[in-house]
C-alpha cells in the first residue's frame, strides 16, 4: 500500500508517497524534470519489498508546491530537509535525470547521509548546446517556469561540480540507457569513473530506464541495493 503525505521544509510543502515496512531501510527516489513521484509506480512495489521507499515531488513539480524559484542547489536543499523534518539519516537514493543531479549533488555535500546512491541515465555535469525547450499546449503537472531555470544550470553547470564528483563516498552504480537515449552514453562513462566507487551498466532501452525496463531496472537496483560490494552484470 502505498501513502500520500506532505512535509514542510522550510516554507515549501513537499509531497510524497510512502510503501514498504516501516523498520526497513530508508530508499528514497527523486524523479526527472518535468515528472513526479507516480512515474515510479511500475518499480515501487518491487523496491519496497524490502526497503521503505520514499517517492517524493520536488519542488515545482506535482502536488509539491510551486513557488516560482527554482534550481538545482534549492532542490538539494529540499532534499536534506525532507531527509531530517522525518528523522532518516544515512538513506539508499535513487535519481533519473535531473533528480540524479540533484542526488548526485546532495551526495558531494553531505557524503555520511547516502549509503548507495543509483543514478539512472544522468549527464555529466559538462557544458552542452543550449536549446530553448517550447511550453506544451493545456494543463500540467508541474510549473513551466521550473524547466528553464533548470535547463540553463545542466546546459551550463557549475564547473565545480565536475570536480567534486571524487568526493562522492557513496557506492553508486550509474545506469545508462544506450544509443537510444538522449543522453551522451560517453558522459554517463566518465561520470561513472569519476565517482570513487562507480561501476556502470547498460540497459539499452533509452532514457526512460525504469519504465521502459521495469523489471531489469529493479533487478540491477535490487542486487545492488542489497549487496552493494557484488557488482550487477551488464
Amino acid at each position: 500500500m502505498v501513502d500520500h503525505r506532505s512535509v514542510d521544509v522550510g516554507g515549501v510543502r513537499l509531497a510524497y508517497r510512502v510503501a514498504g515496512p516501516e523498520a526497513a531501510p530508508p530508499l528514497v527516489l527523486l524523479h526527472a524534470l518535468g515528472e513526479d513521484s507516480t512515474d515510479w509506480a511500475e518499480v515501487v512495489p518491487a523496491l519496497a519489498r524490502r526497503r521503505r521507499v520514499y517517492a517524493l515531488d520536488l519542488r515545482g513539480h506535482g502536488r509539491s508546491d510551486w513557488p516560482g524559484e527554482y534550481s538545482l542547489e534549492l532542490m538539494r536543499a529540499d532534499v536534506f530537509r525532507f531527509l531530517d523534518g522525518l528523522g532518516l539519516g544515512t538513506v539508499d537514493l535513487i535519481g533519473h535525470s535531473m533528480g540524479g543531479v540533484v542526488s548526485y549533488l546532495l551526495a558531494q555535500d553531505q557524503p555520511r547521509r547516502v549509503s548507495r546512491l543509483v543514478l539512472e541515465d544522468v549527464p555529466v555535469p559538462r557544458p552542452r548546446e543550449k536549446t530553448t525547450p517550447a511550453r506544451p499546449d493545456g494543463d500540467l503537472t508541474f510549473d513551466w517556469e521550473v524547466v528553464p531555470a533548470i535547463r540553463r544550470q545542466i546546459d551550463t553547470p557549475d564547473p565545480r561540480w565536475l570536480g567534486r564528483l571524487s568526493g562522492i563516498t557513496a557506492d553508486t552504480l550509474v545506469l545508462a540507457g544506450g544509443p537510444g537515449s538522449h543522453v551522451p552514453q560517453d558522459g554517463i562513462a566518465e561520470l561513472a569513473r569519476r565517482v570513487p566507487c562507480g561501476r556502470v551498466v547498460t540497459l539499452p532501452v533509452g532514457h526512460l530506464i525504469h519504465s521502459a525496463a521495469p523489471e531489469a531496472f529493479t533487478e540491477d537496483v535490487s542486487a545492488f541495493l542489497d549487496d552493494a560490494g557484488t557488482r550487477p552484470g551488464g
